[in-house]
């Protein structure tokens, strides 16, 4: 398994290529790219060009940090077509830079809208029927998060369409912070993807369900938000030794393919220390989660 840093809280203190050094110096070999504005911009068309992918690929290899997953978000799953058409242009070159820096994994979202389900989920499956023969052709791993606010968002649904596909090379990310908004049981999401789970996010959440609901209060009342957070370990209402434990049962821990990221975004004032903090601890419960088992 491989432990990856998403360096996000350092985007506005340093340049992207600068990233290399800071995952490394916080004792991290693997890093995740997330959007940002000089790489894979949310929604928007890839900015970097070849030569910046190429000075991306010497930044890491003079630092001996790897990229382990590179996270676009685009509208492939828009029930707008021009929108999801564009999405899939974006991805293919998405998928060439990939290739060009040697990097196997990808996870994202399913990017589609809750009020508008059956048709998202249409936009989907065309977007798919043009991707997926090309990264299956450049042997290429997908894995795809049901993130809060889009059109399926419970974690054994999200399992049960990206199954549909009918493909190894399509996953599923679990993302720790998004427990209470997949509803169904950690134990029962992971059990059921298994080995289909290639990627998962570590950060905190609260229980947003909690208090009959009122624990998040937004005016007015009833407005159609989703809420949750990406805090440190241990300063939300996750149950960090069931998660740790669940992916020792399904091999995820022992398997050298898959990625475990640091995804910290709430203490940017704070974050190397808490980047620190969260390898430590990731580290310490795996070691405890293997010896229990």
């Amino acid at each position: 398994m491989k432990i990856a840093l998403d360096p996000t809280p350092f985007h506005s203190t340093h340049s992207l290529l600068e990233f290399p050094r800071v995952v490394k110096d916080l004792g991290y070999d693997y890093m995740q790219m997330t959007p940002h504005p000089d790489f894979i911009p949310f929604f928007t068309h890839p900015t970097a060009d070849d030569q910046l992918v190429s000075d991306l690929a010497r930044a890491l290899k003079d630092t001996n940090v790897e990229i382990a997953s590179i996270l676009p978000v685009l509208r492939w799953s828009s029930p707008v077509e021009e929108e999801r058409e564009a999405a899939v242009r974006k991805w293919k070159r998405v998928i060439q830079i990939a290739v060009d820096l040697g990097v196997t994994q990808l996870n994202t979202e399913f990017s589609g809208r809750p009020e508008r389900y059956e048709e998202s989920e249409n936009s989907f499956h065309r977007s798919m029927e043009e991707l997926l023969p090309i990264i299956e052709r450049e042997g290429l791993n997908v894995a795809i998060d049901p993130h809060p606010d889009d059109f399926v968002e419970r974690g054994l649904s999200a399992w049960r369409v990206i199954r549909g596909l009918n493909s190894p090379n399509i996953g599923l990310t679990y993302v720790a912070c998004h427990t209470f908004h997949m509803e169904d049981e950690p134990l029962e999401i992971m059990r059921a993807a298994g080995s289909r789970v290639r990627v998962v996010h570590v950060a905190d959440s609260m229980d947003h369900h909690r208090s009959h609901g009122l624990r998040y209060i937004t005016n007015p009342p009833g407005n159609p938000v989703r809420v949750h957070q990406h805090l440190k370990i241990g300063d939300g209402d996750v149950n960090w030794d069931e998660f740790f434990s669940g992916l020792s049962e399904i091999g995820f821990l022992g398997d050298p393919d898959t990625v475990m990221v640091s995804s910290v975004f709430a203490e940017n004032e704070k974050a190397p220390e808490v980047s620190r903090y969260q390898l430590q601890t990731m580290q310490d419960k795996i070691h405890q989660a293997i010896s229990e088992r």
